[in-house]
């Protein structure tokens, strides 16, 4: 072999090795970027009526939303087989953040109560932020012969099984609260239940219904015109804006305690990056004087919670609402 035959053997893998390294890096550098989100509308699915308190939550926030997201976000009203159907419907949308749920109680009781729900509550969702957590209230039509809720349960008393209330279906809280009225009173009410609270509400006023429980918003319009009358709150302590209003818990059910929450979710394994842009406005947006000052005025106490803290906060209540179900008021 000759000396350039030699060195050519020794040399041709060295110089192969170094042609490749030069070309990969003449090559153009492409950079992978996350695509920017939103792209598109967002569409927040309330499983309520038009008019009920998740209703004017979600629409309370939704224009802020819109400009701060640079895109519009429509509210989608789907009632239905107490929340259900609304909750199949997200549960089984694509996981990219541009379908929402509007959570209340049943998002947390139909966990415990309902069967065969076609989701799983803990499994399928992951919490994007709670706004807020209210009590219902009890309310009458004026022609009942009853000015405080003991003298209702009087009344009730004296006329078992008559007087009727209006409330959401099996499992809401309005439901769970008539219930515990019953029991812990030692009342035989009459359960009547409607697909929201506007619905019960106007089945009260017309007469149709003796008693409601529900949420304070839609009732306030109804206590100032003297259509309906408040009897008591299902809080722990009584509310800044009625402050007159005695609690269940001092009057007729000692201990008991029930708030509702309105807050949002979305389908398991949207991108945390989108669900963390998702929380960080809704909890700006929270903190407006102007979303305040509102939700004040509706009789919504506002409770702010990130992504973390709420899915931290469902976990919690599921406990206690399958706590709560050992007591076999259903």
């Amino acid at each position: 072999m000759t000396f350039f035959e030699k060195n050519s053997a020794h040399c041709f893998p060295q110089c192969v090795a170094t042609g490749v390294v030069c070309f990969l890096f003449s090559l153009p550098v492409f950079s992978i970027e996350t695509p920017k989100y939103p792209l598109k509308s967002l569409r927040i699915v309330v499983p309520f009526p038009p008019g009920g308190t998740a209703d004017v939550v979600m629409r309370s926030i939704s224009r802020p939303l819109a400009l701060a997201l640079g895109q519009s976000v429509m509210i989608d009203n789907r009632p239905g087989a107490n929340t259900i159907i609304a909750t199949q419907i997200v549960a089984h949308s694509p996981n990219d953040g541009y379908t929402l749920l509007a959570t209340g109680f049943p998002f947390i009781s139909n966990a415990v109560f309902e069967k065969n729900l076609g989701f799983d509550t803990e499994r399928d969702f992951s919490a994007v932020a709670r706004i807020e957590s209210s009590p219902w209230i009890l309310a009458i039509h004026p022609s009942l012969p009853a000015l405080s809720i003991r003298a209702l349960v009087q009344l009730a008393k004296s006329r078992p099984g008559v007087l009727t209330y209006a409330s959401n279906p099996r499992g809401s809280g309005a439901h769970l609260i008539g219930e515990s009225l019953k029991k812990l009173a030692q009342v035989n009410l009459l359960d009547v239940p409607f697909q929201g609270e506007t619905p019960a509400m106007v089945a009260v006023m017309s007469g149709q219904c003796d008693l409601l429980i529900a949420h304070i918003q839609p009732l306030i319009p109804q206590f100032n015109a003297h259509k309906l009358r408040a009897l008591a709150i299902s809080s722990g302590q009584r509310l800044e804006q009625f402050p007159q209003l005695p609690t269940l818990q001092e009057s007729v059910m000692p201990r008991f305690e029930l708030s509702g929450t309105q807050g949002l979710v979305v389908p398991a394994g949207t991108p945390t990056a989108v669900i963390e842009r998702l929380s960080e406005e809704i909890l700006r947006i929270l903190n407006l004087p102007t979303i305040k000052n509102q939700m004040l005025r509706e009789g919504l106490h506002l409770a702010p919670l990130n992504h973390e803290a709420y899915a931290s906060r469902i976990r919690k209540d599921i406990e206690n609402m399958r706590q709560m179900n050992t007591g076999s008021l259903f």
